[in-house]
């Protein structure tokens, strides 16, 4: 049998060697959309979200109808030391890539000519102006990695002149790249550039020629199973394939890396192991929930580099804690500085017109960040947790209820007497620093998004083939008035389940302090109530 293809999460993805979803039909659209239509613009995502990728799979669809120069600004720092080492060192690269396209000898013979060391832009200028003359409306330029050095004034005057060149094409008067792609982590159509040595920086817009690129990188559901289609071809497994693509959709939201990081996992870590020995057995719901619990505790360069943000920027770090714990609504502003950080880094997006987290992944790992924290475990309450986690699992499985009963006993005595303020903004935390070590390494919990906020949080817990929702709720008032018998028969239906738990933080000065089973409709709800 041929070698089998692997999956891959480390640099670039090639077809032959890896499994790989099929965006065939995105790169139709960027060919058709941009490039055919001249357009320059940018490709700008979050860390690993499939951008190299995308660019060698141009790459490869632009063979032979285009001449690509495909550059790129990983480890380049030495380029940016001045105009001419940049003139200098772009001269050098495309000449490899000419070289490598085996173009005509004559064309090369201008690329291998030292750069001038004056006016080495207007040198590089002139050999662009010949280049793109001898191939009429067929070259195009690529860079990767284009913001590695993009803090810098001499990528700025790089960014200048072709924009330059570009708009005296549009004039007649020069001749340039047909379509130019840049691809980062930021926009460079809205760079801040630091400009002096004091620290002051300032917006420009050296690409403001750019188009808006609006295509989707994050992969559907659908375009997940393909992949995985490939890899049952080769494995039979027996998978259920669209269900296995809307469980790592439900818990991606299509992030590039993730998928395949959770796949890898799976194929790679979770097979083979004592509890899956065989590959079959992984491929399921509690399978791939193995492989994101591994995931989840892992190092790896996309999780550094999110919390290295966190450590870096207070501010960024103060909004991701209010989303989280106290369910704040942030409107999205374009004009605000540590909401394009969020945004940029891909810890959140927009949804309407509020931020949430962007996935189940990220938002699990930045709870359990801020829930072990060396100072949070200290505290008494995860302590609590901690200690009585023993008794919480009976033959095996987990007894809900006795943690109901046991956190409404704990945070009654010892936080009861405290003000509807800290109940309201703080309550919530407390549950989670109370559960996070009593589950922790034997399920996996999430935060429903479509019911977070400052009422209303649910809770996902899946373990070991149970599943367990309890929704976090602020009474105000009566609870019995308020809640009614078709809300919570409501509750219970929408997450299909015939057994649900609720933690109510009540206000109400005659409240009952306790846990109590209320039963209707052939469903059971059990309430705790503090």
């Amino acid at each position: 049998m041929d070698r089998k293809k692997k999956f891959n999460v480390t640099g670039v993805c090639i077809p032959a060697k890896h499994y790989m979803v099929d965006i065939s039909e995105k790169l139709e659209r960027v060919v058709h959309e941009y490039i055919e239509e001249g357009k320059y613009f940018v490709i700008h995502r979050a860390r690993q979200y499939g951008k190299t990728t995308m660019l060698y799979l141009l790459g490869q669809r632009l063979s032979g109808q285009y001449l690509v120069l495909d550059l790129s600004f990983e480890a380049a720092d030495d380029l940016f030391v001045s105009q001419y080492t940049l003139a200098a060192g772009l001269v050098r690269r495309i000449y490899r890539e000419l070289k490598r396209q085996n173009v005509n000898g004559r064309v090369l013979d201008v690329w291998k000519v030292p750069v001038a060391e004056q006016f080495p832009f207007e040198d590089l200028s002139e050999r662009i102006t010949e280049l793109c003359g001898t191939f009429k409306n067929r070259l195009v330029l690529m860079i990767d990695e284009v913001d590695k050095s993009s803090d810098n004034q001499i990528f700025l005057s790089f960014l200048g002149l072709l924009r330059n060149k570009y708009l005296e094409q549009q004039k007649n008067r020069d001749d340039t790249f047909y379509s130019v792609i840049l691809a980062g982590v930021y926009d460079v159509k809205n760079l801040k550039m630091k400009l002096r040595q004091d620290g002051e920086r300032k917006y420009n817009s050296p690409w403001n020629i750019a188009a808006d690129f609006s295509i989707d990188l994050g992969f559907s559901a659908a375009e997940i199973a393909t992949m995985l289609y490939a890899y049952e071809a080769d494995y039979k497994t027996g998978m259920d394939v669209e269900e296995i693509a809307c469980l790592l959709y439900d818990y991606t939201e299509g992030y590039p890396y993730l998928v395949s990081r959770i796949c890898l996992l799976a194929d790679e870590r979770v097979a083979g192991s004592s509890e899956y020995p065989e590959k079959s057995g992984v491929w399921t719901k509690d399978g791939i929930l193995a492989a994101i619990r591994l995931l989840l505790k892992e190092k790896n360069t996309l999780f550094d580099s999110l919390m290295g943000k966190l450590h870096d920027d207070p501010e960024l770090k103060d909004m991701i804690y209010r989303l989280l714990f106290q369910g704040q609504d942030i409107f999205y502003s374009a004009d605000h500085p540590a909401i394009d950080m969020v945004l940029t880094f891909g810890f959140a997006k927009v949804k309407g017109e509020v931020l949430v987290i962007a996935n189940r992944i990220f938002e699990t790992r930045l709870y359990n960040y801020f829930l072990t924290l060396p100072k949070v475990q200290m505290t008494e309450v995860y302590q609590a947790g901690g200690e009585l986690k023993n008794q919480f699992f009976q033959n095996g499985r987990l007894n809900m209820r006795l943690v109901l009963e046991k956190f409404v006993a704990y945070f009654d005595e010892i936080y009861g007497e405290r003000s509807e303020r800290f109940l309201e903004e703080e309550g919530r935390r407390y549950f989670l620093l109370y559960l996070k070590p009593i589950i922790n390494g034997t399920a996996n919990y999430y935060i429903e998004a479509e019911t977070r906020g400052r009422e209303r949080t649910d809770i996902i817990i899946d373990c070991k083939g149970e599943q367990f929702v309890i929704e976090l709720k602020i009474w105000r008032g009566n609870a019995y008035k308020e809640r009614g018998e078709q809300q919570l028969l409501d509750y219970l239906s929408y997450y299909h389940v015939d057994k649900g738990y609720m933690l109510s933080f009540n206000f109400n000065k005659k409240k009952r302090v306790g846990v109590q089973e209320i039963r209707m409709g052939g469903k059971v709800l059990i309430e705790g109530v503090v």
